[in-house]
C-alpha cells in the first residue's frame, strides 16, 4: 500500500469561486472595524482579513464571557425584589 493520501473528488457545485471568495473578503472587511476603519488607499490582503476576523471573533468571545461573568456576580448579590433585579429580568427576557 501507499503511504499516499488519496484526494476523494468534490463535486462541482462545493468548490467556491474566486469571485465568491473575493466577495466573503469584501463582506468582512465591511463588518470587522479593525479593518472597516483603515484608509481605503490601504490594501489588504484576504490572509490579512481572514486573520483580523479571526482576531475580532475572539474579541468578542471574551467580551461575551465577561459580561457573562459580570452578570452572574450581579445576579448573586442583588436581591431579587429590588428595582435592579427587575431591570436585568427584562433586559434578559427582551421586553
Amino acid at each position: 500500500m501507499s503511504s499516499r493520501r488519496t484526494r476523494t473528488r468534490q463535486p462541482a457545485t462545493s468548490r467556491i469561486t474566486e469571485e465568491e471568495i473575493n466577495n466573503l473578503v469584501a463582506r468582512l472587511q465591511c463588518v470587522v472595524p479593525e479593518i472597516r476603519h483603515r484608509r481605503t488607499s490601504d490594501r489588504v490582503s484576504a490572509s490579512k482579513v481572514l486573520q483580523e476576523t479571526c482576531n475580532y471573533i475572539k474579541n468578542l468571545n471574551r467580551e461575551v464571557g465577561d459580561l457573562s461573568d459580570r452578570l452572574a456576580h450581579l445576579l448573586t448579590t442583588t436581591d431579587v425584589d429590588s428595582n435592579e433585579a427587575a431591570i436585568i429580568r427584562s433586559l434578559l427576557s427582551g421586553d
